[in-house]
């Protein structure tokens, strides 16, 4: 059985991660080429200084994409690139880095969707206070507006926002991110509010640009799923399923669609999920039991999740939704032969479409599937020690080498998904 007629197969990428080329081209500093260089914040102490090296070898990723069949291709557009002093000076050079992308991706048949915040804010405006301040909101409406018009005609789909509660909660809160800040609560609630703001008036001003623009936010959140058929299961996995915060410090486990402008559509990065029971006293969590399967970062392999998430978010918002990341960290390398065999992600990414299928035959609106990522990229805090792309990424050499998944997500989309019996 195949997905529905045109479904999007894509996959994804965040600037910082792939891109590399941090003092060219007159981009600015941002608050990750900070906190990197930081000792002690990143494991390995790695850097993004050049990550997968896209700024150079964009062609050749663009060809990958082309090669795999994608449908669609997922990037953020790097702030301090386009806004080095975040001030609204311009840099022509940025606007030209992903103007040749973007053409490349339109030429090749592949639809650009650009994530406008994929966590990089310009160093210059952090010191300014960052998301504590309403200067960063009014800066990043107006980026906003200018890269929705710049690109007006030729990109339809955009992220406000990839993942606000990662960005504010381990940037903010915990500090395990950047710019690696402990706030209490009161200074962190005004990060919330100050990204809300954020996300209205850039939903507002893109669609002031452009009517047709679709405009969503990538967002994430604690996916729960029934340990059984009961319903009360069910209804205990539902209730639990990215439930309002109780507190600031909670809001992790949220969509974050509550209390701002209704988007276009769901963006939804799911990975794991978390099995539920009725219990005496409510809804609860179920344990996992011992020796429970695990990807390489260590997060627990449930494809549910992905069948029972979509299920309760359509249901809950009444929305179009797309998978907007998913896939798996897996402790890949090259074999005798030259090649990366990556069986474990076939057969993880086999279980959760299966899964996501299953989802949109009862009903779940589900349009469109990105796979995280595109290639082995510098995985934040994680620096270069997870590998979660299709293609693998010699680091010394930037050379590409796809791996098996790359070959058969091509034939998954070639046949909309009849591949996954």
């Amino acid at each position: 059985m195949t997905f529905p007629e045109n479904f999007l197969w894509g996959a994804a990428s965040a600037s910082y991660q792939i891109e590399g080329g941090v003092d060219e081209g007159g981009r600015g500093v941002s608050i990750w080429d900070t906190f990197s260089h930081t000792p002690g914040n990143i494991k390995n102490g790695d850097t993004g200084d050049a990550a997968a090296d896209s700024f150079h070898r964009w062609q050749g990723d663009v060809q990958m994409v082309k090669d795999m069949g994608l449908g669609a291709y997922r990037f953020s557009i790097a702030w301090p690139r386009i806004d080095p002093n975040g001030d609204g000076s311009w840099n022509p050079k940025g606007f030209a880095y992903y103007d040749r992308l973007v053409d490349a991706l339109l030429e090749a048949g592949v639809q650009p969707w650009v994530t406008l915040y994929h966590w990089d804010l310009p160093q210059a405006l952090q010191d300014r206070g960052g998301w504590q301040s309403e200067e960063t909101v009014q800066r990043y409406t107006a980026y906003a507006k200018q890269v929705a018009e710049h690109f007006k005609g030729r990109v339809r789909h955009w992220f406000t926002f990839n993942e606000p509660q990662c960005f504010i909660g381990l940037g903010y809160g915990s500090g395990e991110h950047a710019p690696g800040l402990q706030l209490p609560d009161g200074d962190l609630e005004i990060c919330w509010k100050n990204f809300r703001l954020a996300h209205d008036l850039a939903y507002d001003a893109l669609h002031q640009v452009d009517q047709d623009h679709l405009v969503g936010l990538a967002s994430t959140g604690t996916v729960y799923y029934p340990a059984s058929d009961r319903e009360e299961d069910i209804d205990a996995a539902r209730q639990l399923t990215f439930a309002l915060p109780q507190g600031v410090r909670s809001f992790s486990h949220t969509l974050a669609l509550e209390d701002t402008r209704k988007p276009d559509f769901i963006g939804v990065n799911l990975y794991h999920g978390v099995p539920a029971q009725m219990g005496k006293h409510g809804p609860e969590a179920v344990p996992f039991p011992t020796g429970f399967p695990r990807t390489a970062m260590g997060w627990p392999v449930t494809p549910e999740a992905l069948e029972w998430g979509v299920r309760f978010l359509c249901e809950r918002y009444q929305l179009p939704l797309y998978v907007s990341e998913n896939g798996l960290s897996c402790t890949d390398r090259v074999f005798l032969d030259g090649s990366v065999h990556d069986p474990q992600r076939i057969d993880f990414l086999t279980r959760y479409l299966q899964a996501l299928r299953r989802g949109i035959q009862v009903g779940a609106d589900v349009r469109g599937y990105f796979h995280w990522s595109l290639t082995d990229n510098f995985e934040w805090a994680e620096g270069y020690a997870q590998r979660f792309g299709l293609v693998y990424v010699d680091y010394p050499t930037g050379t590409r080498i796809p791996k098996d998944s790359a070959r058969w997500y091509r034939e998954v989309i070639e046949s909309n998904g009849a591949l996954l019996q």
